[in-house]
């Protein structure tokens, strides 16, 4: 028997077992045919190695938990299935081809052969890291997702760990089998499968995601006696549950115990509690959130004080918002379109709409009015049921010069179908299209259904085939409504037409419309077609039953055929007539978070394809710029909001995709971009070329950017100030330096007539001094002066870089002719030359430099005093670092960064763990933040001290504070881990590494 404890609540109902179950309240409702991607590269490290299949049943039976307990604590690194030839896979691409070999054999609608037979063929030895990669492929097909995993526990020699199971329950409460996941978590316990905080963190979310609010919070609860550190992510699980269920004060308590324990609370939390408490009329605590938001996240007034003002707009206390308004105004704080826009809107959706004209009226003198404003107006007009208001604003809309955007038609238009005005709606569909403004799908939709519910079917068609002539799929969403309508109308043949159409393009109908179809064609004696459609039916829900998918309650939702297009519809026709001061900050947070949620890609088309977003250059650069971790998501939207009609890339939008792709090492679909941005006649600037050598240039293929640079003369361009710098840069750099070739460009550049600045002739002199090459390093900066640079940047350059190289004394040379050279020894001067003599040990001659620093009146710097914290600690000397440490705030000189680094470096060096640790931590709290090079130092020294766990820890620090470790972080860690005997963490660490490429490469 097996015992263990059960992750119950004390209120569950006898249930039917799951396999009765088996996912049957899914729904087929995907929204868009899938895309044919490549299958993704799942990074999979652990070799597959065989073990010995135990002999006997019954030895197994009578020591099931010792051998459990034995193989879960083992270090082997793979499973068999018994008594099968092994498929082994040794590199990331024969895992990859097996993975996808397993899964398409599930996803396969082969009925005749059932799954569990096709894969005992296959031979393959089976690793838990391979199931979990399996099974997040089957995301979208829980059912089969739910056999494969019972499957496996059928298997000689495999037992499911707890990252199956996490992975296992995450898509049965995805899918709402609720009674499924329970029963998982008594499998769980009793295959002595620990809960990680992942596991606990699914549950929460599930359950709050489901309105299941008392078992998130018993989960909640249970995850706090566990033992099991509550994190941030636990607690931001529970308050996103909380405040969807509209429970406010239960919110803001746990809120306040985050805040309590110093998590840190991310903006979108903020604003989903603001929203939360406003709608609650919870003023007090709505305006305390805001505070903190300025106090603990230190965001800007003004943006803090716009959230705030949503909130109260979206909640209906728009008397509220109007005070708030009126106080950024009394604080002269920064009153954009954006602002006035949010402020009409909610005027507008209380029917509060000469209120809202008054607003406009008054924006008018300092700012114009945009069609985004003018839009919230027709939208309140029209809930209000004043059409010919809203149809003259339309019209002198026109007059002004200001272009409707297309959902303001798109309104319009469905209040008259609506309305009966048949003739006047086609006739502003007409006008629409005369003035530039190409039909979206969801104009398009409503189109379509008007002229079907006023019985003009072949007048529909036409349109709708228009539509997919002219590039636009249609949605689930467009062919459900058609579906319908054509169904209300007593035309159940051109119904089955479209459903056909729909099943052959991949797009699963519902259950509803199938039904629909079905009944209407009996209705008509069209039994033969009904029974064809029933076919259809039955084989969609045995072989394409799609799990019904939870999106975020901030995600736009699809419309309805009976509601009004909402106003920030797309409006495609104005990618290029909207100045970039126009862009909606929502709406690019908007994106920024599908994209950085979204890891499966028919996931992230699917939401795309619901956002009712305008879309413009300025906006999609925007998002692109704030995605560049996500480089994979976002050259995947990139390549997505191509296809949108009537929007066309411009040169800065294709510039910022080549430099994510190059940033994530994905050089070929960089160059695949270029290609793409010349064959469409996408004007290619230097800068496009500048991007390009600058990413070789930063991987150290620095023969690549070489021969890229000649590429781009050979062509015509002409380098600019900025190509010359970054080529220099980079070919001064370690990695893959050249300072041949380094000098030879510089040499091109000043005749070419750009002055380089100060950051370029500080790594070029540097660079120079520290190959031995201090002649050519005189004749750079002779040449500089020569051509106006300044001669003390110049010379203090000069002798940083001789002082970097270890040439102290020819620096200290260099300072006697000063006076000639028309310069003065500075303190940045002294700084360079006491921090030169004390890294070789000369303390006594750097204390002299310091006296003459004194005679001539010069203060001593943080650079000098850092320089003599990390001295005193290589010398074993803590009393004395500390002691300038403590004199450098109490004469009000604060310490850098660097000079933090060199504390934490110090106490790690003497062995004073919890010391560097107290730095560090100090650092986040109260700045300067670490940068990379703080985090990179830390992770060597805790590595060398024997204590990588820590290292680890600092990695995922980095990625939650979007700072992306480099190849030699992640193989410091691994290694020290490794030495340290930790190889599970090891693993994880490789593990983390390939997630974090596979997000950034677009190429899989």
């Amino acid at each position: 028997m097996r015992r263990a404890s059960k992750l119950t609540s004390p209120h569950s109902l006898s249930r039917p077992s799951p396999a009765g179950l088996l996912f049957s309240r899914c729904k087929s409702s995907l929204r868009r045919p899938p895309s044919a991607s490549p299958p993704s590269l799942y990074q999979m490290i652990t070799e597959i190695v065989p073990i010995h299949a135990r002999d006997t049943e019954q030895q197994a039976t009578t020591s099931t938990q010792g051998v459990r307990q034995n193989v879960r604590h083992s270090n082997s690194t793979s499973q068999i299935i018994a008594g099968k030839a092994l498929m082994k896979a040794t590199d990331l691409e024969e895992i990859s081809a097996v993975v996808h070999k397993v899964t398409e054999i599930i996803r396969s609608d082969n009925i005749k052969i059932p799954m569990e037979q096709r894969l005992n063929v296959l031979g393959i030895a089976f690793t838990p890291e391979i199931v979990e990669m399996v099974l997040k492929r089957c995301f979208k097909v829980g059912n089969l997702a739910f056999r494969f995993f019972n499957w496996m526990k059928l298997q000689p020699g495999f037992l499911h760990t707890t990252e199956t199971y996490n992975t296992m329950s995450y898509i049965a409460g995805e899918a709402g089998e609720f009674d499924l996941v329970e029963k998982l978590m008594e499998d769980m316990d009793a295959d002595l499968c620990s809960k990680n905080i992942k596991t606990w963190t699914i549950l929460i979310s599930q359950y709050a995601n489901a309105k299941k609010i008392g078992k998130a919070l018993w989960t909640f609860e249970e995850m706090r006696k566990s033992g099991c550190k509550l994190d941030s992510g636990a607690y931001e699980a529970i308050l996103r549950g909380l405040c969807s269920a509209r429970k406010a004060e239960l919110a803001f308590e746990f809120y306040k115990e985050m805040v309590l324990k110093k998590m840190k609370v991310d903006i979108k939390i903020y604003t989903m509690l603001m929203d939360c408490l406003s709608i609650a009329g919870d003023i007090v605590n709505t305006r305390l959130v805001g505070e903190d938001m300025m106090k603990i996240a230190e965001l800007p007034e003004t943006e803090v004080l716009t959230i705030m003002l949503r909130s109260f707009c979206i909640s209906g206390n728009v008397d509220e918002a109007r005070k708030l308004f009126e106080e950024m105004r009394v604080r002269n704080l920064s009153v954009d379109s954006n602002v006035y826009e949010v402020l009409v809107k909610g005027f507008c959706r209380v029917g509060r709409i000469d209120e809202a004209m008054g607003i406009v009226d008054d924006m008018k003198h300092s700012l114009n009015a945009g069609n985004r404003i003018y839009g919230c107006l027709i939208d309140g007009f029209l809930r209000k049921g004043k059409a010919w208001k809203a149809l003259e604003l339309l019209q002198s809309m026109r007059e002004l010069g200001c272009l409707p955007m297309v959902s303001s038609y798109t309104q319009v238009i469905q209040h008259l179908f609506r309305s009966d005005q048949y003739g006047k709606a086609c006739e502003i569909y007409e006008e629409m299209l005369d003035n530039g403004i190409e039909a979206d799908i969801v104009a398009t939709t409503a189109v379509v259904a008007g002229h079907v519910q006023h019985n003009n079917i072949s007048e529909a068609w036409r349109v709708f085939n228009d539509m997919k002539r002219k590039g636009l799929v249609p949605t689930w969403k467009a062919y459900s409504v058609f579906i319908k309508e054509l169904c209300k109308a007593s035309n159940p043949n051109d119904a089955f037409k479209l459903l056909s159409e729909m099943s052959a393009c991949k797009i699963n109908p519902t259950d509803h419309i199938f039904r629909l179809v079905i009944s209407s064609l009996k209705r008509n004696g069209q039994m033969e077609k009904a029974g064809m459609a029933e076919q259809q039916h039955r084989s969609f829900r045995l072989s394409h039953r799609e799990s019904e998918q939870f999106y975020d309650l901030t995600e736009h939702q699809p419309i309805l055929e009976d509601q009004e297009v909402s106003v920030c519809s797309s409006d495609h026709n104005l990618v290029c007539r909207q100045p970039p001061n126009t862009l909606d900050e929502n709406d690019v947070e908007e994106l920024c978070r599908i994209l950085s949620s979204s890891a499966n890609s028919d996931l992230l088309l699917q939401t795309l394809d619901r956002s009712t977003i305008t879309f413009t250059p300025e906006l999609v650069e925007a998002v692109l710029r704030r995605s560049q971790r996500h480089g994979s998501s976002a050259l995947q939207f990139f390549s997505w909001v191509s296809k949108q009609p009537n929007y066309t890339h411009n040169t800065e939008t294709y510039n910022m995709a080549i430099k994510i792709a190059g940033s994530g090492k994905d050089f070929k679909h960089m160059r695949t971009l270029y290609h793409e941005m010349s064959r469409r006649r996408c004007s290619i600037e230097p800068n496009t070329w500048t991007i390009m050598i600058s990413q070789y240039g930063q991987a150290g293929l620095t023969e690549i950017a070489l021969k890229t640079f000649k590429e781009m003369k050979a062509e015509g361009y002409q380098p600019n100030g900025g190509t010359f710098k970054y080529l220099i840069v980079y070919l001064c750099g370690k990695k893959g330096r050249k300072i041949e070739e380094a000098i030879k460009v510089f040499q091109e550049m000043l005749p070419s007539g750009y002055m380089p600045d100060k950051e370029m002739v500080d790594i070029f002199l540097s660079s120079l001094c520290e190959s031995r090459k201090f002649s050519e390093a005189r004749r750079a900066v002779n040449s500089l002066c020569k051509r106006g640079f300044q001669n003390q940047i110049a010379y203090s350059l000069l002798i940083k870089s001789l002082c970097r190289a270890g040439q102290v004394e020819e620096a200290i040379v260099l300072t006697d002719e000063f006076e000639n050279l028309g310069c003065k020894v500075d303190q940045y001067i002294y700084a360079s030359i006491v921090h030169a003599l004390l890294r070789k040990g000369r303390l006594e001659a750097a204390l002299d430099k310091l006296e003459d620093m004194k005679r001539a009146g010069i203060s001593q710097s943080v650079h000098i005093n850092t320089s003599l914290i990390a001295h005193f600690f290589r010398k074993q000397h803590i009393k004395k670092a500390l002691e300038i440490y403590k004199k450098m705030r109490e004469e009000g000189c604060e310490p850098t960064v660097i000079t933090y680094s060199a504390l934490i470096r110090g106490f790690m060096n003497m062995g004073m763990f919890s010391d560097a640790l107290n730095i560090f931590h100090r650092m986040k709290i109260k700045g300067p933040f670490p940068d990379f090079q703080t985090y990179s130092m830390f992770m060597t020294c805790l590595c060398k001290q024997g204590r990588s766990d820590y290292a680890f820890k600092l990695i995922q620090d980095m990625l939650e504070n979007q700072i992306i470790p480099s190849a030699i972080n992640f193989r410091t860690v691994y290694h020290g881990l490794n030495r340290e005997g930790k190889q599970d963490l090891a693993h994880l660490v490789l593990k983390m590494k390939w997630s974090l490429k596979k997000q950034r490469m677009h190429s899989r």
